[in-house]
């Protein structure tokens, strides 16, 4: 068993309060849940209302199936003109 995970570090340009930062962050992490079935949370900043970091789990047998739906999810992330993407870590194990 294979675990990878991908940590992604952004700004919400649009985002004016705590509760317009939730706003995006769900519909966000409902996307990326739907579509490629990982574990999605918040994993730090929850106090600030324009910056977040979001933690995404997959698990696998084929590490070039994890490879694929974290570089999947990333690119959703850059895709997304909500936020604008500050960092980034994956890390397969």
């Amino acid at each position: 068993m294979l675990v990878g995970t991908l940590q992604v570090e952004f700004l919400l340009t649009a985002a004016f309060s705590l509760k317009e930062k939730r706003f995006v962050l769900q519909s966000l992490k409902s996307k990326i849940q739907n579509r490629f079935n990982v574990s999605v949370a918040e994993i730090d900043f929850q106090d600030k209302w324009q910056r977040s970091t979001i933690g995404v789990a997959c698990v696998s047998s084929d590490q070039k199936i994890i490879e694929s739906t974290l570089t999947r999810v990333l690119e959703l992330f850059f895709a997304e003109d909500r936020i604008e993407v500050l960092d980034q870590l994956k890390e397969i194990f």
